[in-house]
């Protein structure tokens, strides 16, 4: 059933999701559910070839929809870096020749999804890492091919679902050549996650594509005016990303020492913070840790963020940071202040500078807060892994961290209008004053108002920020695009 409103009986404005209506299953119809096909071509996907958050949303999105009763498939590149240990019942699907080359197609279970592997016999895709090798080249040669993949095994999806501007090219492509063909009925629905990087790509995927998305409803407003984006906001919307609750669940969670569930929270944590503090080499007392995961970006990574060290250490807390740079210059800068921070406050403060899945495991749940000071965040999953695992997130407003992250003193109104409850710590600007005012607030009430931490702590447990609501959103919005 379909339900479209009006602001009045006549000449009303109808349709206030903006031609999303609000499609509701109806149980005892005489009509069945319109179940659909979907498949995602993107160059990432958790936890095979995982770079960013990107690959995390492809998985759990996908798994989130195909749990409704969908049909949903991923279409990647077979990369030689894949982690193929993560991939069930591997093996050689078929092979078939696109623009000169023979291109070999295997096929294998990744989290219970269906994935097809391209494999192009022209080298493009082993070269040891997923990006940083004549990348336009690469990918868009994999987005053509994987269309014609589609179309030579007579897939016929109902959607496709491209991301980001690695597979933008998807969007033009199928329209330049494939919307004639026996896919006419398909749709395209494309999501940004980042239009830092290839804000070409994503304008010409915007103006081809049926539906566009990016990854939280604040920043599809912060970046709702730029030339990309600007010309197209009819059919562009915001849908906030959530978390996998089955990958990210301390009870299940084989990297910490104990298991827990918001009833035993404190334990499970405490138990958690002597082998955190042990892996960075750590004086193992009780004091606030602070942790931070990040990638280490010029434009998403504050420069006042490293300031803050000394300013937590001074309180006697503990700092650890998990994270990598793809820019080398940005690598060799927290390298050096890595060296320093270690000979001044030695036992008290580590930069861990590598990727560790691991680790962050035992940082999320042996951390009492999770600091993210980000410049810009599209979205962030920190912040709700951070609290899927008790850690207090401390966010900068920005993004989805302020579409996720209720300041305990300063957003409850907010909060309560989307029938939540205050769940962290938050701070405007850019300057290291923001982020100075959060922190001393969460360590207070760390030393000051223990209970009550832990309260926060258990609550923060509680809240659903899984893809339980925005797989209903996509699902709504592929619906929407089929009306086309």
């Amino acid at each position: 059933m379909d339900f479209v409103f009006s602001e009045s009986d006549e000449n009303g404005i109808y349709d206030n999701r903006n031609g999303m209506d609000y499609h509701i299953p109806v149980s005892d119809s005489i009509e069945t559910e319109n179940y659909m096909r979907i498949i995602h071509i993107a160059v990432e996907m958790a936890p095979v070839a995982k770079v960013g958050g990107l690959g995390d949303v492809v998985t759990s999105l996908s798994r989130a929809v195909q749990d409704l009763g969908h049909t949903v498939e991923v279409i990647l590149p077979k990369y030689d870096c894949l982690n193929q240990s993560s991939v069930k019942d591997l093996h050689l699907y078929q092979s078939f020749s696109w623009s000169g080359t023979e291109i070999k197609v295997w096929v294998g279970q990744v989290e219970n999804l269906t994935v097809y592997f391209l494999e192009p016999q022209n080298g493009m895709f082993g070269v040891g890492c997923v990006y940083g090798r004549n990348d336009d080249r690469r990918f868009g040669f994999f987005c053509h091919s994987a269309l014609e993949f589609i179309l030579q095994n007579g897939l016929s999806p109902h959607i496709i679902h491209c991301h980001d501007w690695s597979s933008a090219p998807v969007a033009w492509l199928y329209k330049e050549h494939y919307s004639q063909s026996r896919m006419a009925s398909t749709r395209v629905v494309f999501t940004i996650h980042n239009l830092e990087f290839g804000a070409h790509y994503i304008g010409k995927a915007m103006t081809y594509c049926d539906k566009a998305t990016t990854v939280s409803p604040t920043y599809s407003r912060e970046v709702a005016g730029h030339g990309a984006i600007a010309p197209h906001r009819e059919k562009f919307y915001g849908i906030l990303n959530g978390i996998d609750p089955d990958i990210w669940d301390p009870y299940t969670d084989n990297f910490i020492p104990v298991p827990y569930t918001y009833e035993n929270v404190v334990e499970g944590k405490s138990a958690a913070k002597g082998p955190w503090q042990q892996k960075f080499g750590l004086q193992q007392t009780d004091v606030p840790v602070v942790g931070i995961i990040t990638r280490l970006t010029p434009r998403r990574e504050s420069h006042s963020s490293s300031t803050q060290f000394p300013k937590i250490l001074k309180a006697t807390g503990h700092v650890g940071l998990l994270g990598s740079a793809p820019d080398h210059g940005i690598q060799g800068d927290f390298c050096r202040l890595a060296d320093a921070l270690h000979g001044v406050y030695h036992g008290r403060v580590k930069l861990v500078l590598t990727s560790d899945e691991p680790l962050s495991h035992l940082i999320y749940a042996g951390s009492d807060f999770i600091l993210v000071p980000s410049i810009f965040e599209p979205c962030g999953l920190t912040q709700l892994v951070a609290m899927r695992y008790g850690s207090i997130p401390i966010v900068r407003k920005t993004g989805g961290l302020h579409d996720t992250v209720f300041d305990v003193d300063n957003d409850k109104e907010r909060a309560r209008s989307l029938g939540l409850e205050p769940n962290g710590f938050s701070f405007d600007g850019a300057d290291s004053n923001g982020v100075d005012y959060a922190l001393n607030r969460a360590i207070a009430a760390w030393f000051d108002a223990r209970d009550w931490f832990h309260s926060l702590c258990k609550r923060v447990m509680e809240q659903d920020w899984s893809w339980n609501r925005p797989a209903l959103d996509y699902i709504e919005l592929y619906h929407a695009a089929r009306k086309f």
